[in-house]
């Protein structure tokens, strides 16, 4: 075999292997997504009690009464709905599983069921009174949490003990309003379920930049995201609007 010769099968068995490295990188890349596709997609479904206990609120992943709005790329796991409003505005929103519902008669439907829960978690019987108290640097145990007024979470991690109960459940009466400062971060431990927390917000919520949270947040008025903000559970407004800013929410357990 002359040079030329050999310099030519040494250049098609690089090129062989460059394309077949390729392929298999292009093909593990695409089980890489179908498999995390089908693995969030199967996620997502609400346990029973969740569905006993929201009803048709709880495909929802973000429910508004007068409309949604999007800036910057938001990632939704859930359904995206409002009602009685029409408008499920703004850009750059990726749904990756769910649908939208703009004052159709599944999101009356939803809205309905929201109605009936919000009054469910209202009235509970109060087990512990935190009125004044900042959640961050606390592990709280499953219960019934009430405050008066606000609630306020300061930059820092509240941890939320389920103590190996995968059925523990956390509920929060709030009076007013929920806020979360800047890099707060609420946490479940110890073999519990994100969709077990629920907020009961007397009038709005509103969620700081780069903010960590978990559970069903029910809003008497509205909820608005600051940009960053992750929420494991569900964004869900009787009356008012539900406003996004480049964040993540997914209805995961």
């Amino acid at each position: 075999m002359t040079q030329s010769q050999t310099q030519l099968t040494t250049l098609i068995f690089v090129l062989l292997t460059i394309m077949s490295t390729s392929c298999f990188k292009i093909s593990s890349r695409h089980n890489f997504i179908k498999t995390f596709l089908t693995q969030t997609k199967t996620s997502i479904a609400p346990s029973q009690e969740n569905i006993k206990f929201l009803g048709r609120a709880a495909e929802y992943a973000v429910l508004a009464g007068t409309r949604t709005t999007n800036a910057g790329l938001t990632t939704v796991v859930g359904s995206i709905g409002v009602s009685p409003g029409k408008e499920i505005n703004g850009d750059a929103i990726k749904l990756i599983s769910g649908e939208y519902h703009a004052a159709d008669a599944h999101s009356l439907g939803a809205q309905a069921d929201l109605t009936t829960a919000y009054s469910h978690i209202e009235n509970l019987q109060e087990v512990k009174n935190l009125t004044g108290t900042d959640l961050v640097g606390l592990t709280l145990s499953a219960g019934v949490y009430k405050f008066d007024v606000a609630c306020a979470l300061s930059s820092g991690t509240l941890y939320l003990d389920a103590r190996g109960d995968a059925s523990a459940t956390w509920i929060f009466q709030i009076g007013t309003t929920l806020i979360t400062e800047v890099n707060s971060t609420v946490a479940v431990i110890n073999g519990g379920s994100a969709l077990n927390v629920y907020w009961q917000v007397g009038s709005s919520a509103t969620f700081k930049t780069d903010a960590v949270m978990v559970g069903n947040v029910i809003a008497y008025e509205s909820i608005s995201f600051g940009t960053n903000v992750a929420l494991k559970g569900r964004a869900l407004a009787r009356s008012g609007a539900v406003t996004m800013l480049s964040n993540v929410i997914q209805v995961n357990p």
